[in-house]
């Protein structure tokens, strides 16, 4: 947390930063794919020493804290979102021990670690399915879990229509122990990921168990997979729109998520968090993947005594317009700061197309009008009041790979489908740490190491050391922006008011003077404040904001 009081330069300009009471509210957390971040055994594959090794790159970029993909033991069929042991460390990415160096690093240069958490599903591989599978009908083992009887002809047919989020049936047959067809369980993403079933205690118990193994370890906090998930409908009903979730992508069937329970789960985890923050006065932070139709849904979940945080996707999943993007913070900032918690906002994940191609940037390297769009769409989420989460990558401007060979996929999205619509493996290509050819310094294999997705040979222009040295780049615009955000008072606390401004302009004013405009447009319009910006996404001359830029300012409006 910043010091109270403190004053600090930034472009020229001396700012007091006013504290704020919680680390979260404003904090700005950095996404690490740890498989795609740095690999530090030469076996192509990220790895949690690498993480340690990048920290000083990323305290230097400016961030707060870390959220690590999950790195627990996995068949890694969804990798690592199929937990088969949630208290260790997969050995591809270390171990328990390399895991405290991590946090201990972390710790010295200020840095929060958030662990990706998955209480939704596990790994078929995990030690209770297996219990489940050879217990058979009815036994305790198989009600952590949704087992139940086919319909049809000797329960030959799914118990419900539901399809699974990732293609297919939401339900696989079993094998009984005696060797006959059996029951179906319930798996919302893969067969591989059987989902819990919250209504029995035992799960609920061991989940708490997990929390407080890694906060003991010294955890900061944890990113909720699938937040909205947990409880299905009690009777499991057929749904209106079985497909909905494959069509979507999204968690829209209302019979699986969104169930009122859910919300005693984040109670609790909330109240084992606060017992933590007591004993130390060191802040644990819940942070939730929450995807439901409105953001006044949205704002149930981060309501005092639940989480601290949901992500709030409507801005990563506008169109490059003024009027959705201004609808989109606006009611983001009527329900959800409303409710006393503060918008977390987000333009990038590991699930999505990344902002520089989703905005229209061409297939491959170079800049265009997708570059120019999302460092315009950077600058206006840090300029939001509230959190900010950065993927990895994000701040070197990389384009989505869209040319993978399909035999290097393993998304499981085009596994089930064949479809390359919608896969997830082009943002998740390993990032380019420094030269001319791959693997770019991501792994420190041997020579002819290859990373376990491939690089494209124009990732060169993106690589870091030539970012950090280019001060015209992405690296430079984030570095700037969280610098200025650091110098500045009331983010977590910020209000926002709209400006007139043009057609196809955003231009707002914040509590603590900032004011930031964006021109969605593509013709220069005049700038809502006179004199040369703070900091703009790209070239802009007094009094002028460029077409597909955006700006800050400090003004009295």
């Amino acid at each position: 947390m910043h010091n109270a009081g403190s004053h600090r330069q930034a472009n020229g300009v001396t700012l007091q930063r006013i504290d704020t009471r919680h680390w979260w509210r404003d904090a700005v957390i950095y996404q690490v794919y740890v498989r795609s971040f740095l690999d530090s055994t030469g076996d192509g594959v990220g790895d949690l020493a690498g993480v340690r090794a990048g920290l000083p790159y990323l305290k230097k970029l400016g961030v707060d804290g870390i959220w690590l993909s999950p790195f627990y033991p996995s068949p890694q069929h969804d990798h690592g979102y199929d937990v088969a042991d949630y208290c260790d460390v997969d050995p591809l990415f270390g171990d328990l021990a390399e895991f405290d160096l991590l946090v201990a690093a972390a710790r010295r240069l200020g840095v929060k670690v958030l662990l990706d958490i998955v209480p939704n599903h596990c790994s078929s591989e995990h030690p209770w399915f297996r219990e489940a599978l050879a217990a058979g009908p009815g036994s305790p083992a198989r009600a952590r879990f949704h087992f139940a009887d086919g319909r049809g002809p000797g329960g030959c047919e799914p118990p419900n229509n539901w399809h699974a989020m990732f293609g297919g049936p939401a339900w696989s047959r079993v094998t009984e122990p005696d060797g006959r067809p059996g029951q179906w369980y319930l798996h919302m993403f893969t067969p591989e990921q059987p989902d819990w079933n919250w209504r029995t205690p035992e799960v609920a118990a061991e989940f708490d168990r997990v929390l407080r193994f890694w906060l003991d370890r010294g955890a900061d906090g944890f990113r909720i997979d699938v937040a909205a998930g947990l409880f299905k409908h009690p009777e499991l009903p057929d749904s209106p729109d079985p497909e909905a979730d494959a069509r979507t992508r999204d968690s829209v069937n209302p019979l699986a998520w969104n169930q009122p329970e859910v919300h005693g789960v984040w109670r609790h985890w909330r109240a084992v968090c606060e017992e933590y923050t007591a004993r130390d006065g060191r802040e644990r932070l819940l942070v939730g993947e929450v995807s439901v139709p409105t953001a006044r849904e949205h704002a149930r979940y981060v309501r005092p005594d639940e989480l601290h945080q949901a992500f709030f996707f409507d801005l990563l999943s506008a169109p490059w317009s003024a009027d959705a993007f201004r609808k989109v913070v606006s009611e983001a900032m009527q329900d959800i700061a409303g409710t006393g918690s503060t918008v977390t906002w987000v333009l990038n994940n590991h699930d999505q197309v990344r902002t520089v191609t989703r905005y229209g940037e061409p297939a491959t390297g170079g800049s265009g009008l997708g570059t120019s769009r999302a460092r315009a769409a950077a600058l206006l989420m840090l300029a939001l009041p509230g959190a900010t989460y950065i993927y990895q990558g994000e701040e070197l401007g990389l384009p989505e790979v869209v040319d993978l060979p399909d035999d290097v996929l393993t998304d499981p999205i085009f596994r089930r489908t064949g479809s390359r619509a919608r896969i997830r493996d082009g943002c998740r290509v390993p990032l380019p740490w420094s030269g001319q050819a791959s693997p770019f310094g991501f792994t420190s294999g041997a020579e002819g190491a290859k990373p376990w997705l491939p690089q494209p040979d124009y990732f060169a222009e993106y690589a870091t050391d030539r970012a950090l040295a280019d001060t015209r780049s992405f690296w430079h615009l984030y570095r700037d922006g969280l610098q200025l955000r650091s110098a500045l008072p009331q983010l977590g606390e910020g209000t926002l008011r709209w400006l007139d401004s043009p057609p196809g302009v955003l231009a707002f004013a914040r509590g603590d003077g900032l004011i930031c405009a964006v021109n969605f447009g593509t013709a220069p319009v005049p700038a809502p404040v006179p004199g040369t910006p703070l900091l703009a996404s790209g070239p802009c001359p007094a009094g002028v904001l460029p077409g597909s830029t955006s700006a800050w300012w400090l003004s009295d409006l």
